[in-house]
């Protein structure tokens, strides 16, 4: 008994440190060394003892992930010990790697926007970095993206897309530049996560530019203009532009555009005499934009194409 009670009371909260007797006399009864069934009762978040921030600081990451998935809140008692946590400077001295593991679960949940406001109110937006703070700018980013995460997982139920780096960028949207650098530096992001982050932050400023200009986009355009960036880029566009424009434009390339495709192919092409080379692309391009744009409906139409591009006899 004494053994399974310092045991669990390694657990970093009082309702995640119960048990259940497997053997023996009273085989199912619940062992509960430290008032987990009360909080759980009372919908408490509530660390075992004194220390625990201080042995693994990390542990204030997942009470705030419990706290905002199960609808409970912080003890008294458990806050004040995150206060006096921050005081000390514990976060700072976690590795970039460690406190970018928390975040990428926190951010994963499904309202992450909550959970962040938490870290604001809880005063630890600063140890991501001391220029981040909450305020109405970041509020709307987040919440637009959660908007746009909801759409895309009601739309693809069988994809994946790493949403808590759709939240970073929202993070590094409302930071100046140089903050910006800081980040990517500090915290241990993959070559292609920079990559995408750095291209959410500034290199997609002219793809915006171009989806919200003056002139209509042909869908072969759009398209030409969003592929190959990545589904979570593709969000975070989503997220920076202020009107519908852009959204409704990303939105038909996910649903349409990029899935569409010529009735011919390389091998019809080469039946049809053509050798592979620069005006082999060619052509594979444009009976892409001859479909994306409705232009062809039928191989007929699309033959007609490929005749007049490459000057055979029809």
């Amino acid at each position: 008994m004494l053994f399974r009670s310092k045991d669990l009371y390694r657990r970093d909260f009082t309702i995640n440190a119960l048990a259940v007797r497997l053997n023996g006399k009273g085989f199912g009864d619940v062992l509960d060394f430290y008032g987990g069934q009360r909080d759980l009762n009372d919908k408490v978040v509530r660390v075992l003892h004194g220390l625990s921030f201080v042995e693994d600081p990390t542990r204030v990451f997942r009470a705030i992930r419990f706290e905002t998935r199960f609808g409970f809140h912080l003890g008294k008692d458990t806050v004040a010990l995150i206060a006096g946590a921050v005081k000390m400077n514990l976060f700072q001295r976690l590795s970039g790697h460690r406190l970018l593991e928390e975040l990428k679960l926190l951010l994963s949940e499904h309202e992450p926007k909550q959970a962040v406001r938490r870290l604001a109110d809880l005063d630890l937006l600063q140890f991501i970095h001391p220029k981040l703070k909450w305020s109405d700018r970041l509020e709307a980013i987040l919440g637009v993206i959660e908007q746009a995460v909801d759409w895309y997982r009601l739309l693809y139920l069988d994809r994946k897309i790493e949403v808590w780096l759709v939240y970073v960028m929202g993070f590094l949207e409302v930071l100046p530049g140089r903050a910006v650098t800081d980040v990517l530096k500090r915290f241990p992001f993959s070559e292609a996560e920079v990559r995408t982050l750095k291209a959410a932050r500034t290199g997609c400023q002219g793809v915006i530019r171009r989806l919200t200009g003056k002139s209509t986009l042909k869908p072969s355009e759009t398209y030409r203009l969003l592929s190959g960036l990545s589904d979570e880029t593709l969000l975070g566009l989503m997220a920076k532009s202020k009107g519908d424009s852009v959204k409704r434009q990303v939105s038909a390339f996910l649903t349409t555009y990029q899935h569409g495709k010529p009735i011919l192919t390389g091998a019809d092409l080469k039946a049809m005499g053509l050798k592979p080379g620069p005006k082999f692309k060619e052509i594979l391009d444009r009976l892409l934009d001859a479909r994306l744009n409705g232009e062809v409906k039928t191989e007929t139409e699309e033959r007609a194409i490929v005749y007049r591009l490459a000057n055979l006899p029809a």
